[in-house]
């Protein structure tokens, strides 16, 4: 049996897509209070990424016999880490300032088996948003609704999100928080998938 140390739903219907059964159980660990030594260390995004992933995955399977594999993303703009916005304001203010602009979505996934760590990856993909006006994102915020808090940069890719974008280089998955390729390669090293 996998386990899922998320309750990412996006992650969640990437696994369900692929047709992989698994148990999700949310991590309860404090991401700013995890990250915070890195940060103050000068860690780079992808570093943040995959210490996180690897909390989450230990946290859930220190005391499993299963598969756990957690996964985290961080989104990095102009030298800075921004996180899930907290409400509509939050959400507008940040896809302004992401307008017009490049960011990277840095995604890490790790997997942990009775408490240790047995594999990780990490991959970046880089996103340009198109210019967008006021209006516009207030019509997409107020037609996306709640879920717009969902996602580290205010958009599903997967969804609506998609019209906010000029340019993309990067790997789908990795956009949404799951490199799913790496991941299923090591499911079936596993013996977890065929």
């Amino acid at each position: 049996m996998l386990v899922l140390a998320s309750a990412s739903r996006a992650r969640q219907a990437l696994l369900n897509q692929a047709g992989i059964t698994y148990e999700a159980v949310p991590a309860m660990i404090d991401e700013r209070a995890a990250e915070k030594p890195l940060l103050e260390a000068g860690a780079p995004p992808e570093d943040l990424a995959l210490a996180l992933a690897m909390a989450k995955a230990t946290s859930v399977g220190e005391h499993r016999s299963e598969l756990v594999i957690g996964a985290d993303q961080i989104l990095a703009f102009e030298g800075e880490r921004l996180v899930k916005p907290p409400d509509m304001d939050a959400a507008r203010a940040q896809l302004l300032r992401l307008s017009g602009k490049t960011h990277t979505l840095h995604s890490a996934v790790a997997a942990v088996r009775a408490g240790e760590i047995i594999w990780q990856y990490s991959e970046a993909a880089h996103l340009t948003m198109r210019a967008l006006t006021p209006a516009f994102i207030g019509r997409y915020l107020a037609a996306t609704g709640p879920e717009a808090l969902e996602s580290v940069g205010a958009y599903q890719l997967e969804g609506r999100g998609i019209q906010l974008f000029d340019k993309i280089d990067g790997d789908y998955f990795t956009i949404l928080g799951l490199p799913m390729l790496p991941l299923l390669s090591f499911l079936r090293s596993q013996g977890i998938i065929e």
